[in-house]
């Protein structure tokens, strides 16, 4: 880890160096190539060493600051699942964060400053952990989460915990279930704007018709259909236990899988109440912070626009927990604004759009083939 961030440190400077020494575009070279090729590129490759050397052995001597007292704790790279019992705890150090997913649990701070990223204020000794609330330890930094009921969260970075277990790495992806072929529905005309998405998922067995003839594309998209088209889009992994919300009991309902695999993975969380409301009509920040975890969950890119949301007039009506993962989905244009050029969090989503979303997600996140 030390010698990535080491390495980020010494290409930058290495990038600069190669700016100066460039000559300016349709510019006429000062010196020949042939002195270029001799003693100038050997003196100037020599220089670039003893810098580059330089800028490594700093931005190691660095890090060893920061993380020497960090022996005992251990590292992750990306979000990982963790649960702890009633009383356990897990420690986060400098860079690290965690999410709390469901349960109860306080922060005390050993030492620094922790932020709650999620609404940009600096946490105060003792405070009672926000669910879906992202809380990250800045330099020099330790904190102790206690748990006062079971909780499960998302840890990364440097850590170490006491009655807390890591969840495993997610199992690798299975191979993609054999495209179908395309299918005409009478509800989908060829000139819609959504045909092509409609066309993808059917293709791509995520979405299945309402019927033969139709697929319904303004009928609201439900929270569980939803999870299903994220099980299916990752390839209908292996589920093992089951889902721990009180009305997801059914292992004959359609979304029964797809939920105990999403729960397991930290990529739903359902509500206080204990309850993932199935059947519930599914919000466009609540897909926004689905499909934020289903990302983290799949080693997707997590990098962030932070003016993503400076254009939207209604961007105060986000939900807390929603804020970052809509600048997330705005950055990787997977979520658009609507009417009006609103961003309209709160609205339903119809199975036209989301098969839109899935879509463009697909095109940006997974191939990278953003326009």
């Amino acid at each position: 880890m030390k010698r990535l961030i080491a390495l980020i440190f010494v290409l930058i400077i290495a990038l600069s160096m190669v700016t100066v020494s460039a000559s300016p575009a349709g510019g006429t070279p000062l010196v020949s190539r042939r002195h270029l090729e001799g003693a100038v590129a050997e003196s100037i490759s020599e220089e670039v060493r003893q810098v580059l050397d330089s800028a490594t052995n700093a931005a190691l001597s660095r890090l060893d600051e920061l993380y020497l007292g960090l022996q005992g704790f251990s590292y992750v790279g990306r979000f990982t699942p963790v649960s702890l019992t009633a009383g356990g705890n897990i420690t986060i150090g400098p860079g690290a964060s965690f999410i709390m997913l469901s349960g109860s649990s306080s922060l005390s701070i050993n030492s620094g400053t922790v932020v709650n990223v999620s609404t940009g204020n600096v946490v105060s000794n003792g405070t009672e952990l926000t669910l879906n609330h992202r809380f990250f330890c800045t330099e020099n930094t330790t904190a102790v989460i206690t748990a006062s009921t079971a909780v499960s969260g998302l840890v990364d970075g440097f850590h170490t915990f006491d009655g807390a277990t890591l969840a495993p790495p997610p199992p690798p992806q299975p191979p993609p279930q054999p495209p179908r072929d395309s299918h005409t529905f009478a509800d989908v005309p060829a000139n819609a704007w959504f045909a092509p998405a409609v066309d993808f998922v059917f293709r791509n067995n995520l979405f299945t018709g309402t019927s033969d003839t139709t697929f319904s594309p303004n009928t609201p998209m439900t929270r569980g259909m939803f999870v299903t088209v994220l099980h299916r889009l990752y390839g209908l992994p292996e589920v093992t236990g089951a889902a721990v919300f009180s009305d997801v009991r059914d292992p004959s309902a359609f979304f029964f899988d797809a939920v105990a695999w999403a729960n397991a993975g930290g990529i739903v969380t359902g509500f206080t109440d204990g309850t993932f409301r199935p059947n519930d009509s599914v919000t466009r920040e609540q897909m926004a912070a689905i499909m934020h975890r289903f990302a983290y969950h799949t080693d997707r890119s997590m990098a962030i626009f932070d003016t993503a949301l400076d254009n939207f007039p209604d961007r105060s009506d986000i939900s807390s927990f929603a804020i970052e993962p809509l600048q997330w989905a705005v950055s990787w244009q997977i979520i658009q604004g609507g009417t009006g050029g609103r961003l309209l969090p709160r609205n339903t989503a119809t199975r036209a759009e989301v098969a839109q979303i899935i879509l463009n997600y697909n095109n940006n996140v997974i191939l990278g083939v953003q326009s």
